[in-house]
């Protein structure tokens, strides 16, 4: 964070303010971990704060400290305007265009706030007044802590902040083994640990409490994966049916396109899921090495993320999108191969 945008977010926070913090649409781990924090670290320093989810989030996530005091766009919809409209800041968190809020996007297109960006993802869009943006970072909730630091507070983070933070920091490192994951990051970890955070208990909530339909579903994806070894890739689908048929709850497919990269060869990874209700096809994109699906989703699928993790969408059906898919990758060939 520079010199400049530093001194503005230390003079803004300066007297309590009225403060919204907004994740993206379909809050992960790592949004839901670092709005949270913020939320603890700005209320214990006197503000009045709100965490507006733009909808549900996983049940996986709902132990989390605060996780009761967010509101839900979809379903807590007056609330949550007026806290928007009320707002003297704006902390988005996670994402770096406000078309990732979805239905929210036109209230905070109209908002009078000051706007906050902390955000780890590429390519970032200037509606912030305010900038933390650095693509180098394992997770926005490590940048959340550094944050913190900057602002001299590093002390006053407790077991509660230290909890959610980790918790940011391991999903979106995929447990600590992605390349973005630095030595400064396990210091970050050690840190967090001294503080209070339970790094087991952590672990047991968000990947081992599986239900038997999730199990089912994951079996069911593979069972579909079709792996093209010519392109170093495998990728597979699950319709609305399939969802349907094993009782899909928000959160069940979360990790599931990282299977294919477990395969001996495999560099890219994809899964491509039906949204009836939104009549789209949400796909997610992995890679392993220097194959940028960052600039895949974005040249292809209207999407976008990091180099290797990226999401995007497809208004067509699944055979046509994976059609089209399969057609693009001949040109890749020899980066997915070499």
């Amino acid at each position: 964070m520079n010199f400049e945008h530093l001194n503005a977010l230390k003079e803004l926070l300066s007297s309590p303010k009225r403060i919204a913090i907004i994740p993206h649409k379909n809050p992960d781990g790592d949004a839901i971990g670092s709005t949270l924090a913020l939320w603890h670290y700005l209320q214990l320093k006197g503000h009045e704060a709100t965490v507006i989810s733009p909808n549900d989030y996983p049940k996986f996530l709902k132990w989390m400290p605060g996780a009761n005091e967010i509101l839900n766009f979809e379903r807590e919809n007056t609330e949550s305007k007026e806290c928007i409209k009320q707002a003297e800041v704006i902390f988005t968190l996670d994402f770096n265009h406000l078309g990732r809020v979805g239905q929210m996007t036109e209230n905070l297109e109209s908002a009078e706030a000051t706007f906050v960006m902390v955000d780890h993802h590429q390519q970032p869009s200037d509606y912030a007044k305010i900038m933390y943006s650095d693509v180098a970072m394992s997770s926005t909730c490590e940048m959340v802590y550094k944050l913190i630091s900057l602002l001299g507070d590093v002390e006053v983070i407790n077991a509660e902040m230290a909890n959610c933070i980790y918790t940011g920091i391991m999903t979106d490192t995929g447990s600590f083994k992605f390349k973005a994951t630095t030595s400064d990051t396990h210091r970050v970890i050690a840190d967090l640990m001294d503080k209070g955070a339970e790094n087991t208990e952590i672990h047991h909530r968000i990947y081992d409490t599986n239900s038997p339909s999730r199990l089912h579903l994951l079996g069911c994806a593979l069972e579909n994966m079709v792996i093209l070894e010519e392109f170093s890739t495998a990728y597979t689908t699950l319709s609305q049916e399939e969802l349907d048929r094993y009782n899909y709850q928000k959160g069940d497919t979360e990790g599931l396109v990282n299977y294919g990269l477990t395969l001996e060869g495999i560099r890219f990874a994809v899964i491509f899921i039906e949204n009836k209700e939104e009549g789209i096809l949400k796909i997610s994109f992995r890679s392993v090495g220097d194959f940028s699906v960052n600039d895949f989703a974005r040249n292809h699928f209207e999407g976008g993320g990091h180099t290797n993790a990226a999401g995007g969408k497809s208004n067509k059906n699944i055979s046509e999108t994976t059609a089209y898919f399969k057609s693009l990758l001949p040109r890749y060939q020899k980066e997915l191969t070499q």
